[in-house]
């Protein structure tokens, strides 16, 4: 028999029981959309990291008060949580780590922010005239303070997008004036929109000002929250966050790493460690995806079998007739790899269907790839041949005489 026979023969032999055909097709089915859906999730989350890590800004490294760690006796509240970083600390990392191409001593909080009648509770953010650049942010409307504003504290700020929309629906906000904590800020520029963090905040939802004016006018300390840093490059952001713990040792006098008062985290550290979980959720979801085609092919297997049983008479007549072992085998493998392959195809039509459904309606990002549809329907053609092959064998071992007495 040529291949087009036995594609026609097996098609006629699927279309005999419609039903329980579809039945069997509905465990690879299943299979196949839960594989597209979690391969799509897992590159829609990487994606999505990847997207975050380029609007944190360009070889990004934060160095923060306080650690996670904890020593002999002490107790550590988080990053932030101390007292200890200054300006000179900020110097010291700009003088002495020729890694670093700039740095933006920082100072963080909340507030109510005012304007007219309209009022919204964002973060204040005070850096140096670096920091939009470290952040790779850009000004839409106005400009960015200048090293004159930082030296002489001055009330001025930049809005971020969310923030001008609320405050100036409809308005240009450059030049207006914004109070914060009651203390008045001259508005000179808006920032473009960033988008979603990392970890799931709103960048836009920002007021930045000069990190001196916060200091001494509205948080009233001398301390800093922390210092965000350049490297000089992608491939040197490790080595000189190395540099960087090293030094910030050396001046706080710590010897043993687990008394460090203060954090040193890339931007692609903290990214990874989302990617991890992103990556044992979605480890778990395939095995999940995986399961639901061995139970698929199960079906086949079983499905197959009866079928040999109903059929052994028919087996019987063409071995009788003049027809080899081989092609009863590969006409029964055919039947199990058709039944799995259309399965295939319409569990990636399904999948398909289901990443679409979640991307509008939970707004989840969802990726589908190539890659993903040709690994389902490899699974999906793998199952038909593998569960088959058993049935397949089976039909083509049985003696011609006992086929035709079978009853």
């Amino acid at each position: 028999m040529g291949g087009w026979n036995i594609l026609r023969v097996a098609l006629i032999a699927i279309r005999r029981n419609p039903v329980r055909s579809g039945l069997t097709m509905l465990g690879v089915i299943i299979g196949v959309a839960s594989v597209i859906a979690m391969v799509a999730l897992g590159s829609g989350a990487r994606a999505s990291i990847d997207e975050q890590i380029s609007s944190q800004g360009v070889n990004l490294i934060y160095l923060s008060a306080g650690s996670w760690g904890r020593g002999p006796g002490t107790a550590r509240g988080g990053a932030g949580s101390t007292t200890s970083l200054t300006v000179e600390d900020a110097d010291a990392v700009r003088a002495q780590v020729p890694l670093v191409a700039r740095v933006s001593p920082g100072v963080r909080g909340r507030a109510q922010v005012i304007a007219g009648n309209q009022n919204w509770n964002t973060s204040i953010e005070g850096g140096n005239e670096e920091y939009l650049e470290i952040r790779s942010w850009r000004v839409v409307a106005g400009e960015n303070f200048t090293a004159r504003h930082v030296l002489v504290a001055d009330k001025v700020c930049l809005l971020g997008k969310t923030v001008a929309d609320l405050l100036f629906p409809g308005e240009d906000p450059v030049g207006q004036i914004v109070r914060v904590r009651n203390l008045p800020f001259r508005v000179i520029g808006v920032l473009a929109p960033k988008g979603q963090g990392q970890w799931g905040d709103d960048q836009d939802d920002i007021v930045i000002a000069p990190y001196t004016t916060l200091q001494k006018k509205l948080l009233g300390i001398t301390h800093l929250n922390r210092v965000t840093i350049s490297a000089v490059s992608q491939d040197r952001v490790e080595q000189a966050a190395i540099e960087i713990t090293r030094l910030m040792r050396q001046r706080h006098r710590i010897t043993n790493p687990d008394d460090d008062d203060f954090t040193v985290r890339t931007v692609e550290e903290m990214a990874q460690t989302r990617l991890d979980v992103a990556n044992t959720m979605n480890s778990l979801l395939m095995s999940v995806a995986s399961v639901s085609l061995l139970v698929g092919g199960i079906g086949i297997m079983n499905i197959m079998l009866v079928s040999v049983t109903e059929r052994t008479r028919e087996i019987g007549l063409r071995l009788a007739v003049g027809a080899r072992s081989r092609d009863i085998l590969s006409q029964f493998l055919a039947e199990a790899v058709t039944l799995s392959v259309f399965g295939g195809l319409l569990g990636i039509a399904l999948g398909i269907g289901i990443s679409e459904t979640i991307v509008r309606s939970l707004g989840w990002p969802m990726q589908v790839t190539t890659e993903a549809i040709a690994l389902a329907f490899g699974f999906a053609a793998a199952v038909g041949v593998f569960f088959g092959w058993y049935p397949a064998r089976r039909a083509a071992s049985l003696d011609p005489i006992d086929a035709l007495r079978y009853e």
